[in-house]
């Protein structure tokens, strides 16, 4: 049986005459797309290279600033600072932006946090951070190297959304903070991911490439040999950090620090101190407990955590006739004891994105 073709009535409205411009969906796609993805890479996920900021933590770090949200002052409600960047600078949803004020709070995702936060900002357990109405922040002093001198026409300022106030199209910082704290952005078509590095050694590369500008990334790695955590744990060779700094790309082995304790008469436990970056600690002891539950590493008795406002501190306990080498290397291979983290070393560099080499990224700042 066929469907039969309806014609149409008397009563079908007749469509309206359309004497515009006649557009290509194919062209409109390709445009919309690109305008799009500029508007993802340049706006919301690469930060730029100068101050290591995406715009939102720099519109925060700016509107807590022109506020007096200082270190030497007392808390505000992280709800006040919220409000503030989102009527003033950032038109989206107040949820990402308190979600980037919290990150900035992080001493276990930030090397060198930016923001000071009272209330619970959240774990290394995957807790999230308490609702904005509850918690508490002010500026912490390593932001005050980003915005000194900002009032004196250091950087360049762009109307806001509205054009109704003022910008900073970057924050004229102190320190590469790009590589201390590193960054993490899905853009599209490409992504970031800079690991965070050691205050100190950073500072120092960049002096001694001041005074001697002829020296290489493999140079500098005499100051910076390795990206350094916040979390702690154990860079296993360098071969990764050297194809990183070198060529923009690498992969960095991390494992965590252990140790191994007699806790009793006889009776020996694994003690985990360190844990790698972006870990979840609960998820990794539940991963413990599966395995020896499942018999698929064998001399577990029992695992605890011992965590405190101090550090970590996970005990693994080990049966009698166990050997904890032999444990050790089979938590290594199964767990999130031992893990990778993919160096992609992506920035902006004028408005573009940029495959960056460690001195690339340090000759770069120096230049700003």
């Amino acid at each position: 049986m066929t469907d039969e073709i309806k014609t149409p009535t008397d009563d079908t409205p007749e469509l309206p005459s359309y004497d515009g411009p006649q557009i290509s969906i194919e062209e409109e796609m390709k445009t919309s797309y690109l305008d799009y993805a500029m508007s993802v890479i340049v706006s919301r996920a690469i930060p730029d290279l100068r101050d290591g900021l995406k715009p939102v933590h720099r519109r925060i770090l700016y509107a807590m600033h022109e506020n007096g949200y200082t270190h030497n002052k007392s808390y505000r409600k992280s709800a006040k600072s919220v409000g503030d960047v989102m009527g003033s600078y950032h038109p989206h949803g107040d949820s990402a932006i308190y979600d980037a004020l919290v990150r900035m709070a992080q001493d276990f995702s930030m090397s060198l946090p930016l923001i000071d936060g009272q209330g619970n900002f959240g774990s290394m357990d995957g807790d999230n951070a308490a609702a904005m109405r509850y918690t508490e922040a002010r500026l912490d002093k390593p932001s005050e190297y980003l915005l000194l001198d900002i009032d004196k026409n250091t950087v360049n300022f762009q109307d806001n959304y509205d054009g109704k106030e003022s910008e900073p199209t970057v924050l004229p910082a102190r320190y590469p903070n790009m590589l201390v704290n590193g960054a993490g952005g899905i853009a599209v078509g490409m992504a970031t991911n800079i690991p965070p590095h050691n205050l100190g050694e950073v500072i120092d590369a960049t002096l001694a490439l001041i005074d001697n500008p002829e020296l290489t990334s493999s140079d500098l790695m005499e100051y910076v040999p390795a990206p350094d955590f916040p979390t702690g744990a154990v860079i296993l060779g360098r071969s990764g950090a050297v194809k990183a700094y070198n060529e923009g790309r690498g992969s960095v082995i991390i494992r965590a620090k252990t140790r191994v304790e007699e806790i009793r008469a006889g009776r020996y436990a694994i003690i985990i101190d360190e844990i790698p970056y972006q870990v979840n600690k609960a998820s990794m002891i539940e991963k413990i407990a599966e395995l020896s539950r499942d018999k698929k590493i064998e001399g577990i008795s029992h695992v605890q955590d011992e965590s405190d406002r101090v550090g970590v501190r996970v005990v693994v306990e080990l049966k009698r006739d166990a050997t904890a080498e032999v444990v050790l290397n089979q938590l290594f291979r199964f767990t999130p004891l031992q893990t990778s983290f993919g160096c992609n070393m992506l920035a902006l560099n004028g408005g573009k994105p940029e495959q960056l080499t460690l001195y690339k990224f340090l000759s770069y700042f120096i230049s700003f």
